[in-house]
């Protein structure tokens, strides 16, 4: 007669939990995301931005007013962000950090939120399980849905930003510190008024082909390495070991650190396909807004439009490019300048993120059916 063990489902919720809104669990992924940068950012004494691609950097003007900071100091804690902050505080009141901070700090939470939360509508649209409130989804989505919904996300993100991208290259702290503007609220009112929405999705296009593909590759390759790919090492490893050992059928639990391992992995190699593609197109995507900016500042001196030179934009960027690139031995080795270094550098706050993604789409799971993987004469129980 086979050997059997009891079948247990996971704990931590009973089945009657009332699902909770996808909404939810975006946000706490953002929200992770932005902690996660800023926690290690504080540990390696570098720039958030260093270590994640935050579209508006809300620490540039706290920066900006730090004597130490301007004065390329030995870093020191009050080189950190809260000391920055609490220097800030010190000389502008606490009204700085509302007008100052808390507003491109929303926005990267806000477009963050828009990310997963649509990732996870689209997701469960394309491949039904998904939709199901269940904190392990059986079958897993294959990568072709999980790339589709990622892809669809991220174009949804890219316009949502759009304003965020046109306000973040047209930023001069300059403005800020001469009184110019009082506040980022009264900036981004004034320039959004002053560049239009000709100027707002003036290269958008380039914006939509990385946020797209970048994001379809993103969370494509997480899905694919969180659950194919872990199922196909339970199988290979526990069916060599059970061929080795023993011949009755048996029933198998994993070992409770190999599913956090292959979420680290997952996020990992999430962070490394997704540079593979946003990192070169982001290169490309600086010279043309540094090409718009120009292009904004030459007809408001003129007081002529700019249409004719928006037409161009793309064309002119490209010959701009292409000398730049031609100048340190082509285009592989100018559009992959720095890429190792990025990707290392953004790959702890990523990992971080994906893993709060998903504990919190498994948090507010119903705790569903055990998962049972059928391999030969063993049964690898998930519960």
């Amino acid at each position: 007669m086979p050997e059997t063990q009891e079948i247990v489902a996971d704990g931590g919720g009973g089945s009657g939990r009332k699902p909770q809104n996808k909404l939810v669990q975006g946000t706490s992924a953002a929200g992770a995301r932005a902690l996660g940068a800023q926690l290690i950012a504080f540990y390696f004494r570098a720039p958030v931005k260093a270590f994640f691609r935050l579209r508006v950097d809300y620490m540039h003007v706290p920066r900006a007013i730090n004597p130490r900071v301007q004065a390329k100091e030995r870093w020191s804690l009050r080189q950190s962000t809260p000391g920055l902050l609490v220097h800030a505080v010190k000389h502008h009141g606490w009204k700085f950090i509302p007008n100052q901070v808390l507003p491109p700090l929303i926005a990267n939470a806000s477009v963050g939120t828009i990310l997963y939360t649509s990732y996870l509508q689209l997701l469960g649209s394309l491949h039904q399980p998904s939709s199901q409130p269940t904190k392990r989804v059986n079958p897993p989505p294959p990568f072709s849905a999980a790339f589709q919904a990622g892809s669809a996300a991220g174009a949804i993100q890219s316009l949502v930003a759009a304003p965020l991208d046109a306000l973040a290259v047209r930023f001069r702290v300059s403005d800020m510190l001469e009184g110019k503007y009082t506040s980022m609220w009264q900036y981004g009112k004034h320039k959004l008024h002053e560049i239009g929405l000709r100027g707002v999705f003036s290269g958008y296009a380039l914006s939509l082909l990385k946020e797209s593909l970048g994001c379809g590759l993103f969370f494509g390759s997480f899905e694919y390495v969180k659950q194919q790919a872990y199922f196909s090492y339970l199988t290979w490893y526990y069916g060599r070991r059970r061929r080795k050992h023993h011949t009755e059928h048996v029933t198998i639990r994993p070992h409770y650190a190999l599913e956090p391992i292959f979420l680290l992995l997952a996020g990992f190699s999430a962070s490394v396909t997704q540079q593979a593609v946003q990192h070169p197109l982001a290169k490309i995507q600086d010279v043309h807004y540094g090409r718009l900016e120009s292009i904004d500042y030459a007809s408001k001196l003129q007081h002529a439009s700019a249409l004719r030179e928006y037409a161009y934009s793309y064309e002119r960027t490209f010959a701009q490019c292409k000398k730049q690139a031609t100048k340190v031995g082509g285009w592989k080795n100018w559009l992959y300048k720095g890429f190792v270094r990025n990707t290392l550098r953004q790959v702890p706050s990523t990992a971080a993120g994906l893993i709060v993604f998903e504990l919190a789409r498994r948090k507010f799971g119903d705790a569903g059916e055990a998962i049972a993987i059928e391999y030969e004469n063993s049964t690898i129980l998930l519960s």
